[in-house]
């Protein structure tokens, strides 16, 4: 195909209610690159199996703290664990459930997924936004994403 890399962009409501996207992510992991943001992290961890929760406490315009799980992974690369995120989101990829496919990268000081990979494919997510200005290192992920 004429592109390598694909990039899930953020959106309301549910991966369901996204038109194509679960299709889009079922076809293309095996051969292209993949980051999903926000919706996109929860239409991943849905493509493979997962599911999400419906939060209680909404997150919307919120920097929190992110701990990295798993060191030198490709968004991650030279970046240390503490990364300050901004969060805008009302739903989450459930831990319970976990698709097996996926390894979880990044947490929240609750053990909320904030970041995830699939094993095998060049597939990634995550739960905050990388280009919002809450997000300080949020231009290095996305270089790291498109650059390797």
């Amino acid at each position: 195909g004429k592109y390598d890399k694909i990039i899930l962009s953020p959106g309301p409501g549910i991966p369901e209610e996204a038109g194509i996207l679960l299709d889009l992510i079922k076809e293309y992991a095996p051969t292209k690159s993949i980051l999903g943001v926000c919706l996109g992290q929860q239409a991943i961890a849905e493509a493979f199996g997962g599911n999400l929760i419906n939060l209680t406490e909404i997150f919307h315009g919120v920097a929190t703290t992110t701990e990295l799980v798993k060191e030198n992974t490709k968004l991650f690369k030279d970046l240390s664990s503490g990364l300050e995120v901004g969060r805008y989101h009302s739903w989450a990829v459930n831990p319970e459930g976990f698709p097996e496919e996926l390894e979880i990268t990044a947490v929240d000081k609750d053990g909320m997924i904030m970041a995830l990979q699939h094993k095998t494919y060049d597939v990634h997510g995550v739960q905050f936004h990388p280009e919002s200005i809450l997000t300080p290192e949020g231009e290095v992920i996305i270089k790291n994403f498109l650059l390797s």
